[in-house]
C-alpha cells in the first residue's frame, strides 16, 4: 500500500510540474541506441504470451506488468536525460494521444453496453450472412469492439440449436470485429490514431473502400457456402434451447442517440479548426478536440444515466475489458515513445533496417512492404501501436501521406485492420469474443487452431489483394 501510494504521489508531482517541464516533449530518436526499445517490446510480448502461459498471473495483475514496463523505461530515461524531458513526454502522450483514444473507446463500449437485442433468431445461413454483413456495416460507424458485443450475444442464441457453430464465431470474429472497422476513425482504433495525427475522417473510406467491400465480399460469400454445407449435414436440428417467448426488438435503444452524439463529435473535431488552444498538463490542446473529449465523457454518463439497469443485466455487461484496455494501453503508449522516436529518425536512427525493408533502390516507399510488415505486427502485437510506427517510418505529414503517398497511407491502414484478424491478440474484441462464446458453451479453437483458419482463408485474399492493389 504504502508503495501504491509512493507511485501516485509521484505521478501526481510529475503531472504538477508540467507545465514548466512542457517544451522537453521532443525527442531527439537519432541520438537513441536500439535497447529504448526494449520495454516496448516486453510490453507487448506480454500481452501476446502472458494470457496463454500464466493466465492466471495474467488475469490478476496485468496492470502491474504494465506498469513495471512503463517504468523500465521512464526511470533509467529520466536519469539519464533528465526528469523534465520524462515528465514532459509523460504529459504529451497523455493529452496528446492516450486520453482521447480511451475516451472514445469507453464512450463507444458504454453507449453499446446498453443496446440489448431481444428475442430469438433461428440461424439459417442466411439469417447468420445477413447479421454478419450488418455488423460489418455498424462496425466503422460504432466500433469493432461495439459492433462485437452488441451483436456476439444475439448471434450465438440464435445457432444455440446446433451443433456445428464454431466457424460462425470465426468469421464474426474475421468481418465484425476487424475488416468492418475499416472505413472510418470510429471503426478501429488505428485509424482514430491516425485521425488525430490530422488524416481526414472521409480519408479511408475513399481510398480503401474497393479493398474492404473486397475482403468483406469474399469472407461473406465464403461464410455462406461453409454455413450452408454444415446446416445441410447437420440434418434435423434438435429443439431449440431458447424459447420463442420474447418478441423480437431492442431494449435500450435509446442509446443509439449518445453514438449518434458520438460520430457527430468526431465529425466536429475533424472539421471545425477555430485555431484556439487550450493549455492542458503543459500542452496545447486544440478547443475543438478539448470540447470533443469533454462531450464524449458527458455522453458517457448520459448512457448510464438513460439505460435501464435491466439492459446492461442481461447484456451482461462490465467494466472489466475497459479497465484491461485502459492499464495495458497507457503502458504501450509511453514505452512506444522512443520506438517512435527512432522510427521517425529513419536512417539516422536505430531502426534503419526497418527503414531499408519497406523502402525501394529509389528511395520510394513500398506499399506491399508496408502492408505486410504492418499487418504481421499487427498480428501477434496490437494494430493500433504497430499503425503509429509504420505511419511514422513513412514520413509521419499527414498532407504527404494522403495524397503523394496514398497508395501507402492505405497499405498501413489496411494492413493494420485486416490483419489484426490473423490472431486472437491481433484486435481488442477478438478475445472478448472468444470469452463470450466460449461462456456460452461454443467450443473455441484454440490460439494456433485458430491460426489455421486464419491462415487458410485470410492469407490468400491477402495475397490477392496485394497483387491487385499494393
Amino acid at each position: 500500500m504504502n508503495c501504491k501510494r509512493l507511485m501516485r504521489a509521484g505521478w501526481a508531482l510529475g503531472l504538477g510540474l508540467a507545465p514548466m517541464w512542457a517544451g522537453a516533449a521532443e525527442l531527439d530518436g537519432a541520438s537513441l541506441g536500439a535497447w529504448w526499445g526494449v520495454p516496448f517490446a516486453g510490453m507487448l510480448l506480454s500481452i501476446a504470451l502472458m494470457p496463454l502461459l500464466v493466465p492466471f498471473f495474467w488475469h490478476h495483475h496485468f496492470g502491474k506488468v504494465a506498469a513495471g514496463w512503463s517504468l523500465a523505461f521512464l526511470l533509467p530515461f529520466a536519469v539519464l536525460q533528465g526528469p523534465g524531458v520524462a515528465v514532459g513526454l509523460v504529459s504529451h502522450t497523455l493529452v496528446a494521444e492516450y486520453l482521447p483514444f480511451i475516451i472514445l473507446l469507453t464512450a463507444l463500449f458504454t453507449a453499446a453496453g446498453g443496446i440489448y437485442v431481444r428475442g430469438n433468431l433461428h440461424g439459417s445461413p442466411l439469417l447468420n450472412t445477413g447479421l454478419l454483413a450488418g455488423g460489418a456495416a455498424l462496425a466503422s460507424l460504432m466500433g469493432t469492439t461495439g459492433a462485437s458485443m452488441l451483436l456476439i450475444r444475439p448471434l450465438i442464441r440464435a445457432n444455440d440449436n446446433r451443433r456445428h457453430v464454431t466457424h460462425v464465431m470465426v468469421f464474426f470474429i474475421f468481418i465484425v470485429s476487424n475488416a468492418g472497422g475499416s472505413l472510418t476513425p470510429l471503426g478501429d482504433p488505428p485509424l482514430f490514431l491516425g485521425f488525430l495525427k490530422g488524416v481526414e475522417f472521409t480519408w479511408t473510406i475513399r481510398h480503401i473502400f474497393p479493398e474492404t467491400l473486397f475482403l468483406v465480399g469474399a469472407l461473406l460469400t465464403l461464410f455462406f457456402v461453409v454455413d450452408s454445407y454444415w446446416y445441410r449435414k447437420e440434418g434435423v436440428t434438435p429443439a431449440d434451447p431458447t424459447p420463442d417467448d420474447h418478441r423480437f426488438g431492442l431494449d435500450g435503444a435509446i442509446n443509439f442517440l449518445p453514438l449518434a452524439g458520438v460520430v457527430g463529435l468526431v465529425l466536429m473535431s475533424g472539421t471545425w479548426k477555430p485555431g484556439i488552444t487550450v493549455p492542458l498538463l503543459g500542452q496545447e490542446v486544440g478547443l475543438e478536440q478539448v470540447l470533443r473529449d469533454l462531450g464524449l465523457v458527458a455522453l458517457t454518463f448520459l448512457s448510464l444515466a438513460i439505460t435501464p439497469k435491466g439492459v446492461r443485466e442481461a447484456n451482461q455487461f462490465s467494466w472489466g475489458p475497459m479497465q484491461e484496455v485502459g492499464k495495458l494501453f497507457i503502458g504501450i503508449f509511453l514505452t512506444m515513445v522512443p520506438v517512435l522516436a527512432m522510427l521517425k529518425a529513419g536512417e539516422a536512427g536505430a531502426f534503419a533496417a526497418v527503414t531499408r525493408a519497406v523502402t525501394g533502390p529509389d528511395g520510394q516507399p513500398l506499399p506491399w512492404a508496408y502492408f505486410w510488415i504492418s499487418g504481421a505486427l499487427s498480428s501477434f502485437l496490437d494494430n493500433a501501436p504497430t499503425y503509429l510506427v509504420f505511419f511514422n517510418l513513412a514520413g509521419g505529414d499527414p498532407q504527404v501521406l494522403m495524397t503523394t503517398l496514398a497508395t501507402t497511407l492505405a497499405a498501413i491502414s489496411a494492413g493494420s485492420v485486416f490483419m489484426g484478424a490473423n490472431t486472437y491478440i491481433g484486435n481488442a474484441p477478438n478475445f472478448m469474443v472468444k470469452a463470450i462464446a466460449e461462456e456460452r458453451g461454443v467450443r473455441m479453437p484454440s490460439f494456433f487452431g485458430y491460426m489455421l483458419w486464419s491462415g487458410g482463408i485470410l492469407i490468400p485474399l491477402f495475397l490477392v489483394m496485394t497483387w491487385i492493389w499494393f
